[in-house]
């Protein structure tokens, strides 16, 4: 007779960490998940228009790096980034306005890893950070998962309020205050120039961090350039400016960079050392070369999103229910609403969904108490005879 022996007790493994438990995935992630059926008009994502990638642009500017310089293209790189694509990024921002060297800059896989960094960099659990309200989604993750405390400053239709914001950094004493100052992700709004200048004011009154997210000050369609808060008297040496090449290049490059003086940057530089080493450099080195052409191709990109965002706004009236309110963003890629108090977008997105179109709910960009009546909609994905369709369907979804 055989004799069975028993299975040797087995332990549970260790939990996930508290912030991998508490902070939860992007909410537009999983709308564009499970509207990524072809006949759905997705005016959820944030997503450029992908027939307007160059294609024989890129390719080539890959092509020149392979034939002539392989074997840098395929090594690995300085941690800081390939100093042809800096000192050609660094010519580029200090002729928009910002004298900036190329030691200034950090290369980045992507913005969104430069807000990363600086949380590595600069936050420890229970810090306190300041955002506007509504703000960025993936910016309100990355302070989760450090362990922040996230406070909403009060504003109005040009951002954060100045007064609103001293009194909050007097009484809260936070480590950094983020803004989206141009074509804000998500209501599309602009700061004014005078109103920048306030902020920065503050910012040098008080003793706080300043990080300035510009992915899509490129893409203006009407109106003058403001410039950056980080070219204001009072921020120069607390400001960290993030820019992106993936709303102007391509996002599947992964090419961010940050500017911030010289000892933030080498914490974050740091902090990337630990997560990456470095940002691919044969991506670093095509988008040096593609410098010399993206005007001409931005120029292009602006021109069709312009006619997008137009055919959205000239749709509107007709689409959303009486008493709903929109503003008439100047550029970027979003466009926010209002509908009357009784509505709940959240609750109405499914209802849509089944008239095959999709947004995204404004509720969870708040930090603060939302406003449930209120949506996002992108307008640059779709041509305008779909936007036209889509904002129909949208219609038909809200009166349910």
């Amino acid at each position: 007779m055989t004799v069975t022996e028993p299975a040797p007790p087995v332990a549970p493994v260790p939990p996930l960490a508290a912030r991998a438990r508490t902070v939860g995935g992007s909410p537009v992630r999983d709308i564009l998940a499970v509207t990524a059926r072809p006949e759905v008009i997705n005016f959820a994502g944030g997503l450029p228009a992908p027939e307007l990638f160059d294609r024989e642009g890129i390719a080539a500017a890959f092509r020149e790096v392979l034939e002539r310089e392989s074997a840098r293209a395929l090594q690995y790189s300085t941690t800081e980034g390939e100093p042809t694509l800096r000192t050609g990024l660094a010519a580029r921002i200090t002729a928009q306005g910002l004298p900036t060297d190329a030691d200034d800059l950090l290369i980045t896989t992507g913005s969104q890893q430069a807000l990363s960094l600086l949380a590595t960099a600069l936050l420890d659990p229970g810090d306190t950070v300041l955002v506007e309200d509504p703000c960025y989604l993936a910016a309100l993750q990355v302070f989760g998962l450090a362990g922040a405390r996230v406070l909403p400053v009060p504003g109005d239709a040009d951002g954060v309020d100045p007064q609103a914001l001293e009194d909050l950094v007097t009484r809260e004493c936070p480590k950094l205050l983020y803004l989206v100052p141009t074509f804000q992700n998500p209501t599309g709004r602009t700061m004014p120039s005078t109103r920048r200048a306030a902020v920065a004011s503050v910012a040098a009154r008080t003793g706080v961090w300043l990080v300035e997210d510009d992915p899509y000050g490129e893409l203006r369609y009407e109106g003058e350039r403001v410039p950056w808060i980080a070219a204001h008297p009072g921020a120069e040496d607390r400001t960290v400016l993030l820019g992106s090449f993936s709303k102007v290049m391509a996002p599947g490059l992964r090419l961010g960079w940050l500017r911030a003086p010289a000892g933030l940057r080498r914490g974050c530089a740091v902090g990337k050392q630990a997560a990456d080493l470095h940002t691919p450099t044969l991506n670093q080195l095509a988008a040096a070369r593609y410098l010399d052409v993206l005007d001409a191709h931005v120029a292009k990109v602006r021109a069709v999103y312009g006619e997008r965002r137009d055919a959205m706004l000239a749709a509107l009236p007709g689409s959303l229910p009486p008493g709903s309110t929109w503003n008439r963003p100047e550029g970027g890629m979003f466009l926010w609403a209002r509908l009357p108090e009784t509505y709940d977008t959240t609750a109405l997105l499914p209802r849509a969904v089944e008239q095959d179109v999709a947004y995204v709910p404004g509720a969870p960009f708040y930090a603060g108490e939302p406003d449930r009546s209120t949506l996002r909609l992108c307008f640059v994905t779709q041509t305008p005879e779909e936007i036209g369709e889509g904002l129909r369907r949208l219609a038909r979804g809200l009166k349910g």
